[in-house]
């Protein structure tokens, strides 16, 4: 029997590999994870760990659910939002595409719950036998099913966590040595969230989220199975002004990849990964070189319109890339539309042009 090799699918993995914000790091899978969702956080530079204020805060930070129901005469019980966008639209595939959606809904006495579903589509491969012969075809993608609680452990600290089920949909098999392999794979993992207000600082809030803790994924060995993209979030959003009719926040987020890969192919478990190698991976300068940088302003006129530009920056020798990103809103009664645009300034960069739609709906 012959074996089967995918090679228009690995070439494509390779190539989102290279230039895709979340790809480039290369030492984990199931990296669609680390799609930032939302387009209300994309248009500040893709930061807010600390202003995870809407439904969205499912990825962003679960502790920040804790805070949206506060006054039964203003806030509401539930919120729900969804953002379709066509991933890396430099390559014009029509296929690549990237969906979430969650919502959040508060239980008196109890606390907030979430839901988010993160899905992202590699449209239609080509499969082909050794001889490179195509002898079918198959679609690929990921999925995400995430559930969260959040709760006030006091009046100005929040703490939340997310149970994920993670879905890797690469290829329908391979055979090796007449034994057929899947290529598909199954995780779990868990998110752990801290959203807290400082007393002595009201105009100031600070997260931390850690997120996709959990066992490796294994597609084929089991001697060769990848870690999941462990990743390490810290910010902090600053009310520069806040009155009646206008607020300005500033926000910022750093982030890095908990994880731990070495050239022979192996790779730490997460928990050494995040405790102690990742950590111990060449001198000060190195590790500070790892963390990315998410800089964005977010201004509002009453709660009706929303103007918001930020930055990203990631240092060169670890992967580089850097962009602007600009957006806005607009919201009217229970619905909120939200829009954002990147533009990088390299020319034919494959994120060029990305453009995310947010809809919310409070109920």
């Amino acid at each position: 029997m012959k074996k089967v090799v995918v090679i228009s699918f690995l070439s494509m993995v390779m190539l989102l590999s290279s230039f895709s914000p979340v790809f480039s790091q290369g030492e984990a899978t199931a990296l669609f994870l680390l799609i930032n969702p939302g387009a209300r956080q994309g248009g500040m530079g893709e930061a807010g760990v600390a202003l995870a204020n809407d439904a969205s805060a499912v990825y962003w930070n679960p502790a920040g659910l804790a805070f949206q129901y506060n006054d039964p005469e203003v806030d509401n019980l539930g919120e729900a939002t969804l953002m379709h966008v066509q991933w890396l639209p430099q390559f014009n595939l029509s296929d690549l595409y990237y969906d979430f959606a969650a919502a959040r809904y508060y239980l008196p006495d109890i606390g907030t719950v979430g839901l988010a579903i993160q899905f992202i589509n590699y449209g239609e491969n080509i499969q082909t036998n050794d001889k490179g012969d195509p002898i079918g075809r198959f679609n690929s993608n990921e999925v995400a099913v995430t559930a969260s609680y959040a709760v006030k452990a006091n009046s100005n600290l929040g703490v939340g966590v997310n149970l994920k089920y993670i879905y890797s949909n690469l290829s329908p098999g391979i055979f090796v040595d007449n034994e057929r392999r899947e290529g598909r794979g199954t995780s779990f993992a868990v998110d752990l969230g801290v959203l807290y207000y400082p007393s002595f600082a009201p105009k100031l809030s600070l997260g931390l989220n850690i997120s996709n803790i959990g066992p490796k994924m294994t597609y084929i060995d089991k001697k060769q199975a990848d870690p999941l993209p462990t990743n390490l979030r810290v910010g902090l959003a600053y009310k520069i002004l806040d009155s009646q009719y206008n607020r300005f926040t500033l926000v910022y987020d750093v982030n890095r990849l908990l994880v731990r890969r070495y050239k022979d192919g192996t790779s730490d478990n997460v928990l050494k990964a995040m405790f102690y190698s990742t950590w111990t991976e060449g001198d000060v300068s190195t590790q500070f070189k790892k963390f990315t940088h998410s800089i964005g302003f977010e201004y509002w006129y009453t709660d009706l319109i929303a103007l918001r530009w930020g930055s990203f920056y990631e240092d060169p020798s670890n992967g580089g890339r850097k962009f602007w990103t600009f957006g806005g809103g607009v919201r009217y009664s229970f619905i909120g539309v939200d829009f954002s645009y990147i533009y990088a300034s390299i020319e034919d960069h494959p994120l060029s042009d990305t453009m995310r739609f947010s809809l919310t709906i409070r109920f």
